[in-house]
């Protein structure tokens, strides 16, 4: 197989406008051959670009995916919170998604890194890895964020399995049990609020002097949720599964999860290079269609939303492709 063929593995999509390019055919497998054009590109080929493609093939609209094969959650054994698909790996979810979203005729699927790209008169051009070019009308950004671990031994080998973000999707799992929020200032104190709905045994880690103020600090403490000043050293873990914390002043503390909102930095940095603004957050600014500052430019999934969930993934994509179809046909008719 050439680097020129588009497979059914893999996934960042590009999707393009409706315009009458020329015929180029493909063969059944959803491979390419020599197409360049397509109405849409979609970057990013997880549950949101795969959700935006399907809603985008259904409609007749030729669009080309492109992803490096690297979703954020890879490490996550369970995904949850998702009517139908509680409890499955995140894999499953996204490889049964990939083989309906190919059924379709109309959406192709390449397994490489977009790098660059770049606006053209009728359009823009993107550039991947491999020295491929593909020219749309309409792109997609569906590339998601990459977290930045903080420097403590064992944080990234937990990260998504016992050290974890989101009450929601996990912390039925972890509900009762001894709990850690790893933590300073305004989002300790939120994360104290709403953890403890899942557990009373609660512990705030500060890795270093708090950064609470006094009010928050004594309603915290009014909830008997001590807060830890010390240094973090190491997160002792077996296979991902958190066992206990160790201090740099060599003292431990066992527990059985932490939450914890790394930093962190969009996954594709072409959004920018077109000029697409960002939040004070960092993530790609989007209006209620999300729609980017940049015309004809669209982002779905949790490169443009603090929702980090598969759900949200799925329902900002098939937003995204109703809004670009709809777009379309008004520009067509």
């Amino acid at each position: 197989m050439t680097r020129r063929e588009i497979i059914k593995q893999g996934g960042l999509a590009l999707t393009a406008l409706a315009m009458p390019f020329p015929l180029i055919t493909f063969s059944k497998d959803n491979s390419m051959t020599d197409k360049k054009q397509f109405d849409v590109i979609i970057i990013g080929g997880s549950y949101a670009g795969l959700s935006a493609a399907m809603a985008l093939g259904r409609a007749l609209r030729n669009v080309l995916i492109i992803d490096s094969g690297l979703p954020c959650n890879r490490q996550t054994p369970h995904s949850h919170n998702f009517i139908t698909q509680d409890g499955t790996k995140p894999r499953e979810i996204a490889e049964k998604a990939k083989e309906q979203v190919l059924k379709y005729d109309t959406v192709k699927f390449l397994n490489d890194l977009a790098v660059s790209g770049r606006r053209t008169k009728n359009g823009f051009t993107i550039t991947t890895k491999t020295g491929e070019t593909f020219e749309a009308k309409k792109l997609v950004f569906a590339t998601g964020v990459k977290d930045i671990m903080p420097d403590i031994k064992g944080f990234s080998e937990c990260w998504g399995i016992s050290v974890i973000h989101c009450p929601y999707c996990h912390g039925y799992e972890v509900k009762h049990e001894k709990t850690g929020i790893l933590a300073n200032g305004n989002f300790a104190f939120h994360y104290a609020q709403l953890i403890r709905n899942w557990t009373k045994d609660l512990t705030i880690f500060t890795n270093g002097k708090s950064t609470l103020t006094q009010e928050q600090a004594d309603k915290i403490s009014k909830h008997n949720i001590p807060i830890i000043e010390k240094e973090i050293a190491e997160i002792k873990h077996e296979n991902g599964y958190l066992k206990q914390i160790i201090f740099k002043d060599n003292s431990t503390f066992d527990l059985k999860a932490i939450y914890s909102r790394p930093d962190f930095e969009q996954h594709c940095k072409i959004p920018e290079t077109l000029g697409c603004e960002l939040t004070e957050q960092g993530l790609l600014k989007v209006d209620m269609f999300q729609k980017t500052t940049v015309a004809n430019v669209f982002a779905c999934g949790d490169n443009a939303s603090p929702l980090r969930s598969v759900a949200n993934a799925v329902a900002t994509g098939n937003l995204v492709g109703g809004m670009i179809n709809n777009i379309m046909t008004e520009e067509e008719f």
